[in-house]
């Protein structure tokens, strides 16, 4: 007899869908033990790339929907059918909903049921009536103090299910990772075979959580100066940035617009630090054991949201205004928070490329009876 098919849902951006790799992969065996014969992702736009790029997943299924987003649908009832329509026709057991401590997995949950999938799991803190099938809360506070960390927290949720995690939770890759673009290759020559490469990604899908772009230009002119073949990465729609960022440091290397996500991962598995601010090259960065020099903003709280299971160095004040609003966009003039000088992030990048910034330890096998939290702990 076959598995269970299992549909895991992370309706977010791609360092979301990252974090949610080790639980997603969790996932493939049942609370009764038997393997799933099937498990699928439904993502955001977003998040998709990141998605495919995850081991162990059969497919990825892609929506956009009106309750999740930096800039979400407004709502569409036709579309919202063919999800629902979309969902009963891949014959889940499960559905398996992922969320932040601030989102709400209800809506999924509700478009689950209306699929009549069996089994709905969800973290959730509001009554959800007959929605869910397992209901997990999270610990923690409204403001996202005192929880876990996002890798750990869907661990939880996996946990709750009622199956079994493993004792090395830091994520993974599917290899093997994509070539990167012949030219890049042979214009990075052979700094990027001697791993002597800083990528430097200025932008973020959210305004606030991206430095200045004279900030971070300062910093690309620094790491020039002291020797880093430097490289500055974006996406097709922050071309214009990364000219600005590199402008006057002619040997720095713009690959802006000139990867796909999973060459991005490829050119970052190659260098030696990834300079970031909270968003996904930061965690993609993490999912193939590059240390990161993190610009990151005060807005979200960093023991949620810190690159995982890699040496980190937290560049930003951390006590700005601004701390734990989760505004989109920087509320105080200046963008204080990410007003780092430029010969932080140079020794920043010279600890970890030296390693003298130590691994955190995984997280210890987490124990049912256990508060999920003391692994919170032990990871970050």
């Amino acid at each position: 007899m076959s598995g269970p098919r299992i549909l895991a849902v992370r309706l977010d951006s791609d360092g979301d869908v990252l974090m949610t790799g080790p639980a997603i992969a969790a996932l493939r065996h049942g609370p009764d033990g038997t393997a799933a014969s099937r498990v699928d992702v439904l993502a955001a736009p977003p998040g998709a790339a990141a998605a495919r790029l995850l081991p162990g997943v059969d497919d990825v299924l892609v929506a956009d929907v009106p309750w999740s987003g930096y800039h979400p649908p407004a709502p569409d009832a036709p579309a919202l059918r063919a999800l629902v329509d979309v969902v009963r026709e891949g014959r889940y057991d499960e559905v398996v909903v992922f969320t932040s401590y601030h989102q709400s997995a209800l809506p999924m949950a509700l478009l689950a049921r209306m699929a009549e999938v069996p089994r709905v799991v969800a973290a959730c803190d509001d009554y959800p009536g007959s929605l869910l099938d397992v209901r997990h809360k999270r610990p923690g506070n409204p403001d996202g103090t005192g929880g876990e960390h996002e890798v750990i927290a869907n661990l939880g949720l996996v946990l709750a299910s009622g199956r079994a995690i493993p004792d090395d939770p830091r994520m993974a890759l599917r290899h093997p990772l994509p070539d990167l673009p012949a030219d890049l290759v042979e214009e990075l020559g052979a700094d990027l075979a001697a791993k002597r490469c800083v990528v430097v990604h200025p932008g973020a899908s959210v305004p606030a959580r991206a430095p200045l772009p004279t900030v971070a230009a300062a910093a690309v002119a620094a790491l020039d100066a002291a020797g880093w073949r430097v490289v500055v990465t974006g996406g097709p729609g922050e071309v214009e940035l990364a000219a600005q960022v590199r402008a006057g440091a002619p040997r720095v290397v713009d690959a802006s617009g000139r990867t796909t996500f999973g060459q991005l991962a490829t050119l970052l598995a190659a260098s030696a630090v990834a300079v970031v601010g909270n968003t996904g090259p930061a965690h993609l960065a993490a999912a193939v054991g590059t240390p990161v020099a993190s610009w990151f903003s005060a807005v979200m709280p960093v023991e949620r949201w810190a690159p995982f299971g890699v040496p980190v160095v937290v560049l930003g004040d951390l006590s700005a205004p601004c701390r734990l609003t989760r505004a989109q966009v920087c509320p105080v003039p200046g963008h204080p928070c990410l007003d780092v000088s430029p010969q932080r992030v140079v020794d920043a990048v010279a600890a970890l490329a030296a390693g003298r910034v130590p691994v955190p330890p995984p997280a210890a096998p987490l124990d049912p009876r256990a508060d999920v939290r003391a692994g919170a702990e032990q990871a970050l």
